[in-house]
């Protein structure tokens, strides 16, 4: 990359990428350690909720107060927000001092900003970088958090038996102090500190009318594409989205699959962590081994979302579904951790094109005109989906235990394909259902685009 800012930033992103890889195994280990007897399953519900759900909320809540600050203030603020509550995991716990209320505060006000703060670096990389640089650098961006979600945890599992969960988190606290200094030191093109607002600029970057560098970081996690490019406008707003997804069925039903997709797996990551203590009195480099297995398969997975285009897109979708939820049934078999091991790798490498193709579904059945407002309520609404699964996960562990919880996810998430499954059928079965021409947000796209196209015609690829 030509910008010698972002060439010293890419290290830093790097580092945070790997702390946050390494947090997934420290963040459930450490609350299994320091949770009261027999209340291990509530306080790890707690605790991954905690680390999930307030950034959820966050993206929602802090939209008018922070949509207009530079993507750099919002990148820094988050890190130096993580990088203060994460540190304080390790020295609470060093001092003695850690209860798990304390616990869940911090690693709930830990994640207050972090939506903002993921969609702030990819709007810095826009302003850092010209137009024919930025593919290639969010390329990088993506291959650095591909890579933490298959290292971080078997590194984690490693270290956590040597040095403790609680100094991983500090260590993934460090590694945001370390961002936040690099992001405090970058550099806009013209010279000035990329994190002050322009002179005139009106609020900061995201008062900036048009412009694609700036006024994405906020504006494009709302619309939840990811700061792609291009200024949104205030009609880019989830409920705008929601009023338009009424009047698409098949649009909702993407939503409300992929919702209870999300909602199902949560119950599986709290269990998954006491299956290794409890089930099969393992240590951390056993979940982390657990975790990287995923990761792995789920990256192979999304590399092979392109090559399931050419097949109906609906039936794939379902089936994704259907096998995720397959793969976790040996877990409740009672089955041997080789054979588990060999299932949950499997169940990455079948979850990983699932994102790709619903987003796909959501772009071959919206206008192009209404695309970013209804992206925007999708996003706003799949945001609660999996911290709610986990916080329900822990009361379901104290009734069922954990491989029952795990059984219990996969069976329900089989039922939710087969559910699928049939409604999918049932509705191509019914005539396409099209607004009244020149009335209503879709008028003013071809009937094409707007119809809802059978899964069996050569073209739906549904």
């Amino acid at each position: 990359m030509a910008h010698a800012g972002f060439k010293r930033l890419l290290p830093a992103l790097a580092a945070s990428d790997l702390g946050d890889g390494m947090s997934v195994v420290a963040v459930a280990w450490l609350a299994i350690e320091i949770a009261p007897p027999g209340r291990s399953g509530l306080l790890l519900g707690a605790a991954l909720a905690a680390y999930a759900l307030p950034g959820a909320l966050g993206a929602l809540l802090f939209g008018r107060l922070l949509r207009r600050l530079p993507a750099a203030r919002l990148l820094a603020a988050d890190s130096r927000i993580r990088a203060v509550l994460l540190g304080c995991v390790p020295l609470a716990w060093a001092t003695g001092l850690l209860h798990p209320v304390l616990y869940v505060a911090l690693l709930a006000g830990s994640s207050v900003l972090h939506a903002w703060g993921n969609a702030g670096r990819y709007s810095l990389v826009a302003q850092m970088l010209a137009p024919e640089q930025r593919l290639a650098a969010n390329a990088l961006l993506s291959s650095s958090v591909s890579a933490s979600i298959v290292i971080g945890p078997a590194l984690a599992g490693f270290l956590a038996a040597v040095v403790g969960p609680a100094w991983l988190i500090g260590l993934d606290a460090l590694s945001f102090a370390v961002l936040a200094v690099q992001v405090g030191r970058v550099r806009a093109p013209g010279g000035e500190s990329a994190t002050e607002p322009k002179p005139g600029s009106g609020s900061g970057a995201g008062s900036e009318a048009g412009s694609e560098a700036g006024s994405t970081s906020a504006a494009a996690l709302e619309a939840g594409t990811g700061a792609q490019g291009g200024a949104v406008t205030g009609s880019d707003r989830p409920s705008a989205g929601l009023q338009l997804l009424r009047g698409q069925p098949e649009l909702l039903g993407v939503l409300a699959l992929t919702w209870f997709f999300n909602f199902l797996y949560g119950p599986a990551e709290v269990a998954l962590p006491l299956h290794v203590t409890d089930d099969l009195h393992a240590g951390a480099g056993l979940l982390g081994l657990y975790w990287a297995l995923f990761g792995a398969g789920a990256v192979l997975g999304g590399l092979a979302a392109g090559a399931l285009r050419r097949f109906p897109l609906w039936p794939v979708t379902l089936g994704i579904v259907a096998g995720w939820g397959f793969t976790l049934v040996p877990f409740g078999l009672g089955a041997s951790a080789p054979v588990t091991l060999a299932c949950f790798t499997l169940g990455g490498l079948i979850y990983g094109p699932f994102t790709a193709l619903s987003y796909t579904l959501f772009q071959e059945r919206t206008p192009a005109a209404w695309l970013t407002t209804v992206l925007a309520a999708r996003s706003a609404a799949l945001l609660t989906a999996g911290p709610v699964g986990t916080a329900l996960g822990g009361p379901l562990i104290a009734l069922m235990g954990p491989r029952g919880v795990l059984a219990a996810s996969g069976i329900a998430t089989v039922a939710l394909a087969v559910v699928g499954a049939a409604v999918r059928i049932r509705s191509t079965r019914r005539p396409a259902s099209r607004p009244v021409h020149g009335s209503g947000p879709w008028a003013a796209c071809p009937p094409a685009r707007y119809a809802t196209t059978p899964a069996s015609t050569p073209s739906g690829k549904a």
